[in-house]
C-alpha cells in the first residue's frame, strides 16, 4: 500500500475502523493527531500480538507522517503489516486512509507511520518472538 489512494477493490481488511467524533478535535477543529497517534499504536499491535502470540510493548515509533486532516465524521481506516521480525522485535507499518463525503465517497490516505514492538511475558520482561506458524 504504497498508494496515497487505497484501491476501491481491495480485499485488505483493516486491524481498526473508526468514525471519530466531536470530542476528538483540536482548537482548530480538526481531529487531534493524538488520537490518530493512539489509534495507529493500537492497530499496529494487532498483527504484532498475532505474529508474538502474546504480549508486546510499544518500544519505538520510527516514523510518523501526518499527510491530510482528519475530520469528523470521516471513516478513519488503520491497515498495519509486520515488516520486520527480530529476535525480541517486531516492526510494523500502518497506513490510514479517510473516506469521507458520503454522497460522493472520496478515499484519502491521511497518515503512515512505522512502530518497533517488543514481545514480553507475563511479568513484562523481554521475550523471544516464536518461530512463524505456517
Amino acid at each position: 500500500m504504497d498508494d496515497d489512494f487505497l484501491p476501491h477493490a481491495s480485499d485488505k481488511q483493516p486491524a481498526l475502523r473508526l468514525i471519530p467524533m466531536p470530542r476528538d478535535l483540536n482548537f482548530a477543529g480538526d481531529v487531534f493527531g493524538g488520537w490518530i497517534m493512539s489509534n495507529v499504536d493500537l492497530a499496529g499491535s494487532v498483527p504484532a500480538v498475532r505474529r508474538a502470540r502474546g504480549r508486546v510493548a510499544t518500544v519505538a515509533v520510527n516514523s510518523f507522517l501526518f499527510k491530510q486532516a482528519v475530520s469528523v465524521g470521516d471513516l478513519v481506516s488503520f491497515y498495519a503489516d509486520v515488516v520486520k521480525v527480530g529476535r525480541t522485535s517486531i516492526t510494523v507499518d500502518v497506513h490510514v486512509y479517510a473516506e469521507r463525503n458520503p454522497a460522493n465517497p472520496q478515499v484519502v490516505k491521511v497518515t503512515e507511520a512505522q512502530l518497533t514492538y517488543v514481545a514480553i511475558d507475563a511479568q513484562g520482561s523481554k521475550r523471544e518472538v516464536p518461530p512463524e506458524v505456517r
